[in-house]
């Protein structure tokens, strides 16, 4: 069992044998720590949350109400999962036929926002600092800084590591309203300058 005095954990969270839990992530009501999981420094997991086996939250993750993360998922550093929003890890569920070997994987890569009550389709990734707008259904992966929404999900333009949508001029440059960053839209990629 980890050391439970280098995080907080409620007296109604369950966690399994062999997790890895790192100082100062904080665990709530109801939620449920599956066995082997990774779960770094400073994260927050909300209330009535599973996380599944072998499931790898690196650091400052923020994990809302009645998420669950299957196995075969992986959150990079500063990830926001928005309430109720689902991951899958397999395409083709059948209750009656044992696909425990088929998982997907899907990675969330650093900086990355999922809206709440979007799904993510199994075996796609979400790039660095995407923003996944409230519902969407994504089905096939989202490039670095992309916003997604709606169903199936589709870009509908760029996004800043503050979380503001990047208007490009003809030059393919833009600066973000809050931060006052600049990035580059070049051959449909965006980067920070």
């Amino acid at each position: 069992m980890p050391d439970s005095k280098k995080y907080f954990a409620h007296e109604t969270a369950v966690i399994d044998e062999g997790c890895e839990i790192e100082a100062g992530t904080k665990i709530w009501h109801f939620s449920h720590i599956m066995p082997n999981c990774k779960i770094g420094e400073n994260c927050n997991i909300g209330q009535n949350v599973v996380i599944s086996p072998q499931v790898i939250l690196g650091k400052n993750v923020k994990v809302q109400n009645n998420v669950s993360i299957y196995t075969g998922v992986i959150c990079e550093d500063d990830v926001f999962l928005g309430p109720s929003m689902v991951f899958t890890n397999v395409i083709n569920p059948r209750s009656a036929v044992n696909r425990k070997n088929e998982y997907a994987k899907t990675t969330v890569k650093k900086g990355a926002s999922i809206g709440a009550n979007a799904t993510i389709v199994c075996g796609h990734d979400i790039g660095r600092y995407a923003f996944i707008g409230a519902g969407a259904v994504v089905t096939k992966d989202v490039p670095d800084y992309a916003l997604v929404i709606g169903n199936p999900a589709k870009q509908t333009g760029w996004m800043s590591e503050f979380g503001h949508k990047l208007n490009f001029d003809k030059n393919g440059l833009a600066v973000c309203s809050e931060s006052q960053e600049k990035y580059e839209l070049k051959e449909g990629k965006v980067t920070k300058l």
